[in-house]
């Protein structure tokens, strides 16, 4: 027996009306909200007042009819230049001619026909805006009117504390049967961890979750993620072929209890497994003595050539000779980074056009040196002998920084992957690290290697890593190797 998804989501868009299915105790609408709490967003809606989560991230703020999926990366990579109080997004359908293909059955569930339907959304855009701020989410969910709840947004945001961007990504609406299961096929399709924030899914095999309550044989045979709900029997001589949802039995149907915030956020961290690995004092402490060290020693050998530094800066662009930018250090304390300057005064001006010279695929920016219109003349030679770098080293003799480390970064990068992000931020961030000695700038893996490394680092932190590190970046130096 085959089992496809036209049979499972196809029922339930049926002629004949039937209740509402629900996959683990939730409808496909909770379903559409618990994959936005897996990345650490909170679905707020207007007129729905819900308890605010402490650990959101983020709010999502939108219309009760209107369920959208989207791009949770290429989301920080409008937020990263600087944390705007809110981010209005106009969604643009994936697809210029999308359509849907539906099965009709009869009140028996009995195949009808297969309907191809064109523009099945009442419209291929939307809008909605996210935004940190808690206060904006709580006047948003008290009102009901959508214009006025736009125009609250910009009489209680400043203009140049809002942005707006252009995404692609896929809208629904909840009016239709036919968009909430095609929400489901989208969502099977992409979300690879829904045990994050669904307590009762549970991994059977590579990309099969089942219900507590469900049995599955050991012989089924699964072509395609798949979704097992409560009540549900899987037999020895079934293939099932996805995506598919097999929806709770009527009768198995499960209680789910909300709030799920706490339960997810520890969920979300548990996705990468990350070892506790123990630290003697010994190496804490004669690294921290090294740090001192070596700090004090590096200010003494290049002071004398800051005034060099700091008239080569201002020959060429003027002041200011330092550049501070906020980062976060150990266990999250915030703290400014001090660099010389090598940008432009106006970088920030020019933030939506430095865009399109991007060239990596996570939530920081990285801009070939050749092509990078922010860096000064003066800069890009200091940047290529890494002599913005030096006033680091007061970063380190305060105790923010290491000299070996993670690379320091902002809250909005290390937004991009909390799992990630709680490893990191275990250490202190360094001057150098094994991210910034062993990356490849390979296209579409900078963000992937960023993570490894830095995960790499975290579990094996040592002094035969430390001195690795030391030695790779000797190298870098006298460009003996990439």
């Amino acid at each position: 027996m085959i089992t496809s998804v036209a049979q499972n989501v196809g029922a339930a868009c049926s002629d004949v009306p039937i209740a509402e299915p629900t996959i683990w105790g939730l409808t496909p609408v909770q379903m559409h909200d618990r994959f936005w709490v897996s990345r650490r967003i909170q679905v707020i809606r207007l007129g729905e007042p819900i308890p605010l989560a402490f650990q959101a991230d983020f709010f999502l703020l939108t219309n009760p009819k209107l369920l959208t999926l989207f791009s949770y990366p290429q989301l920080m990579r409008h937020l990263r230049w600087r944390m705007p109080d809110v981010l209005v997004l106009r969604l643009r359908a994936e697809l210029e001619h999308e359509y849907r293909e539906l099965v009709r059955s009869d009140a028996d569930g009995n195949f009808l026909r297969v309907e191809r339907v064109y523009n099945a959304a009442d419209s291929r855009f939307g809008r909605v805006a996210v935004t940190p701020r808690r206060d904006l989410a709580e006047v948003w969910q008290a009102i009901d009117d959508p214009a006025e709840a736009w125009r609250m947004l910009r009489a209680s945001v400043p203009k140049r504390n809002r942005r707006a961007a252009s995404l692609v990504g896929r809208i629904y609406t909840t009016d239709l049967p036919k968009e909430r299961m095609q929400l489901m096929h989208d969502l099977i399709s992409r979300w690879r961890y829904p045990h994050a924030s669904v307590t009762r899914a549970n991994s059977a095999r590579k990309g099969v979750w089942t219900d507590t309550n469900a049995t599955l044989h050991e012989d089924a045979r699964f072509i395609g993620p798949a979704w097992i709900g409560a009540g549900r029997e899987v037999g020895a001589d079934v293939d099932v072929v996805g995506p598919v949802v097999m929806w709770d039995k009527p009768d198995a149907r499960p209680n789910v209890e909300d709030p799920i915030w706490p339960t997810a956020v520890k969920r979300v961290n548990e996705r990468i497994k990350i070892p506790v690995v123990p630290r003697s004092n010994w190496y804490r402490v004669s690294k921290r003595a090294f740090d001192i060290a070596f700090a004090v020693v590096m200010l003494a050998l290049t002071l004398p050539f800051y005034p060099l530094v700091m008239l080569a800066i201002w020959i060429n662009d003027g002041r200011p000779f330092f550049f501070g930018h906020e980062r976060e250090s150990l266990n999250g304390r915030p703290f400014e980074c001090i660099k010389f300057r090598s940008m432009h005064n106006n970088v920030k001006r020019r933030k939506e056009e430095l865009v399109a010279h991007d060239t990596v695929d996570g939530p920081h920016i990285y801009i070939l040196p050749d092509n990078d219109p922010r860096v000064t003349a003066v800069g890009q030679f200091l940047r290529e002998f890494y002599i913005d770098e030096l006033p680091q080293f007061i970063n380190v003799l305060r105790g923010d920084m290491s000299v070996v480390g993670p690379r320091p970064s902002p809250r909005i990068e290390n937004q991009g992957c909390p799992p990630w992000r709680e490893a990191r931020l275990s250490v202190r961030p360094g001057i150098t690290g094994l991210w910034q000695v062993m990356r490849t700038r390979e296209e579409d893996l900078d963000f992937q290697e960023w993570i490894r490394y830095d995960i790499e680092y975290v579990e094996r932190a040592s002094w035969k890593l430390d001195l690795f590190i030391l030695w790779r970046t000797v190298l870098v130096f006298l460009h003996l190797t990439k």
